[in-house]
């Protein structure tokens, strides 16, 4: 397994706060700079994580996460199964930053 160097970012909005990626889920980069994201199952399937890639693209860690065919048009995410390919922007009404 290699290890990809390269880093991008994850904006959050509305929480106006971004964060580094490194070969992670965009979950566990939000996690990792203090920012919480509703979370269950942490494998694509439960949904508890949904929210909106604005802009930039991702690719999964499963080969088809829990979302619709329309989702996908729509441009829906799970975080915890999505990893950045570049930067992103991120809208998760629920995002907020770790007390």
């Amino acid at each position: 397994m290699t290890t990809d160097a390269t880093l991008f970012t994850i904006t959050l909005l509305p929480l106006g706060t971004t964060v580094m990626a490194q070969g992670g889920t965009v979950l566990q980069a939000c996690e990792a700079a203090g920012i919480e994201l509703p979370t269950s199952c942490r494998n694509g399937t439960c949904r508890t994580c949904l929210c909106r890639l604005t802009s930039g693209s991702v690719r999964y860690l499963v080969e088809w996460p829990g979302l619709s065919i329309e989702e996908k048009r729509d441009n829906y995410l799970l975080p915890c199964v999505a990893v950045p390919t570049g930067d992103v922007v991120v809208t998760a009404p629920l995002a907020k930053r770790r007390p």
